[in-house]
């Protein structure tokens, strides 16, 4: 199968991807006196994962060293964070965020709805295998154990990596979609809360902007008005993320970016997360 890129911050060197002289540039940048950062940087951030994966191997053959523990040796603090993050394979470090978010005192709820509710099914089956093989546990018993109650099941339906993929969409079931969500939420006493999961765990995302779009030709408000009506604390932004995602993810992780870096001190932890899990395919507009 044929590689897709996205336009992004990150993009392939293409003809100018030469993992031996990159190995090269990374030894003396790393071996000499001092640390020349900026050598590190330009290599780690010229290249997308694939090609840093490429590197990393070819660098292990020409020197017999491991770079990861090159740069574990060399650097230090968030700028040796970052560069370890960049030398992880793209759905090990999905893994390795999770197992953050799960592990240890609390749970970092965001942290799970930021990456559960933007991948596409691929790649959540891609992250279940190496968090299995990586931890040698279940991401799915994890997540079953360490949440709760209709946050749970929007993160399991999620984790099933079940997502319809069909391109083309039926008028009458986007018209059906659409009133079954007002009459699971607005128009009832009570909100029933697995309609919302169902339709927004399972259907496509062509589907689904339709969904959203005929909402507005049958209540007063647009689908994430209702959402905030209708539910609340962690299943509410677990809805609203898929909402948002599917609707434009660049605005979606702009978002995401602007919480990490807004009011007092930066959290520089999810900051790096999210940009390198995504610099292939975020646009420049972001920054905007």
């Amino acid at each position: 199968m044929a590689l897709v890129y996205f336009e992004g911050t990150v993009k392939p060197a293409g003809g100018n991807h030469d993992p031996e002289s990159a190995s090269h540039r990374l030894h003396k940048a790393i071996q000499g006196l001092g640390t020349d950062e900026n050598a590190i940087i330009e290599v780690l951030a010229g290249h997308i994962n694939y090609e840093r994966q490429e590197i990393k191997k070819m660098y292990k053959t020409m020197f017999g060293q491991d770079l990861v523990e090159d740069i574990k040796g060399d650097l230090s603090g968030l700028f040796e964070k970052l560069c370890l993050y960049l030398l992880m394979p793209s759905r090990m470090f999905d893994a390795f965020c999770l197992r953050q978010a799960i592990e240890g005192l609390g749970t970092d709820e965001g942290r799970l709805i930021e990456i559960l509710c933007s991948k596409t099914n691929g790649e959540i089956q891609s992250i279940k295998e190496e968090y299995q093989k990586f931890y040698n546990r279940s991401l799915e018993d994890d997540v079953r154990k360490d949440t709760s109650g209709h946050f749970q099941h929007i993160l399991i339906s999620l984790l099933q990596a079940n997502r319809s993929e069909e391109q083309e969409m039926d008028d009458a079931k986007v018209q059906k979609d659409a009133k079954d969500l007002y009459e699971a939420g607005e128009n009832k006493i009570g909100t029933n809360t697995s309609v919302f999961n169902a339709i927004l765990a399972s259907r496509s995302p062509p589907h689904l902007k339709a969904v959203f779009e005929q909402y507005k030709n049958i209540s007063q408000m647009d689908i994430e008005g209702a959402i905030k009506d209708e539910t609340s604390g962690n299943l509410c932004k677990a809805f609203l993320a898929v909402v948002r995602y599917i609707k434009d993810p660049m605005d979606y992780y702009a978002e995401c970016i602007n919480k990490c870096i807004k009011g007092i001190g930066t959290n520089d932890e999810r900051l790096m997360q999210l940009i390198v899990s995504r610099c292939e395919v975020l646009e420049k507009g972001v920054a905007s």
